[in-house]
């Protein structure tokens, strides 16, 4: 499968994390292959550490991981919440949605 500057990998059990780019450009398969994953798996964790670049589309999947996750009953937290990615959260006041610390 062609690199689409991002990548998924699940570390360990309650483990899920995305990292390169998550951008226009990415987000849709970011999302797709990242849904199918949780759906998967029993993850409670959304490990964003290496996530190099984000913008809205990027925050946007962030986000639909999340409900996607409520909506099947289970509770998904970010964790290393990159500061670009909360500094875009906090402009488009949605930084309280990903419950990140």
């Amino acid at each position: 499968m062609a690199d689409v500057g991002f990548r998924l990998d699940r570390p360990d059990a309650d483990t899920l994390a995305l990292s390169g780019a998550l951008t226009f450009a990415t987000a849709a398969v970011a999302l797709e292959r990242a849904g199918a994953a949780l759906d998967d798996g029993a993850q409670t964790r959304l490990d964003l550490g290496d996530v190099a670049a984000a913008d809205s589309a990027g925050l946007a999947c962030v986000l639909a991981l999340l409900a996607r996750a409520r909506r099947a009953g289970r509770a998904l937290a970010v964790a290393n919440l990159p500061a670009h990615l909360r500094a875009l959260a906090r402009v488009c006041d949605v930084e309280a949605l990903l419950g990140a610390a």
